[in-house]
């Protein structure tokens, strides 16, 4: 674990925010949207990206490496859905990620999931378990406000991912 550590501590250094962060950010705030982390870092880099990057944004839980099972175990968004006493489960989250475990992780929660696609992830935009990808964060600004039409029926005929996105947005 010093080693992962290490390597957090060196990354923290360089830590730059992902584009559209602070705008999609200030959106939610003004929206009133309640905001988790479910991370596989150690809580130190976490706070980091936070205190530098969105100073006075509240995020509640935060999840970070500690927490178990990890992802790609869906507990951790499990665990945030019942600390917002949230009755089905994921169902009224979204799970934004950049990895197969966070895509797993969601989809097997019942959250809808957004990929925040890049060069080296790009072959998960048609996973199964990925809904909807976007390229900078700021883009699921507009996505929330015309409705999240993702991909994955989650088994129904017609799933009705606007409501999902309604229901994150409260």
């Amino acid at each position: 674990m010093d080693s992962i550590r290490a390597i957090e501590h060196d990354a923290m250094m360089k830590q730059t925010p992902q584009a559209g962060l602070v705008e999609l950010m200030e959106y939610l705030e003004m929206r009133n949207v309640r905001k988790g982390i479910c991370t596989r870092n150690f809580d130190t880099p976490v706070n980091h990206l936070i205190e530098k990057f969105l100073n006075g944004k509240l995020f509640f839980p935060i999840v970070t490496r500690e927490f178990r099972p990890p992802k790609p175990d869906p507990a951790g968004i499990l665990h945030i859905a019942r600390k917002w006493e949230l009755d089905d489960g994921g169902k009224a989250l979204i799970m934004v990620g950049d990895s197969i475990d966070d895509m797993t992780a969601g989809y097997r929660a019942g959250a809808a999931t957004v990929l925040l696609v890049n060069d080296v992830n790009a072959h998960l935009a048609q996973h199964e378990h990925t809904d909807l990808c976007i390229r900078r964060l700021d883009e699921l600004i507009q996505i929330l406000e015309e409705g999240f039409q993702g991909q994955i029926g989650r088994d129904d005929e017609r799933p009705d991912t606007r409501a999902q996105a309604e229901a994150a947005l409260g």
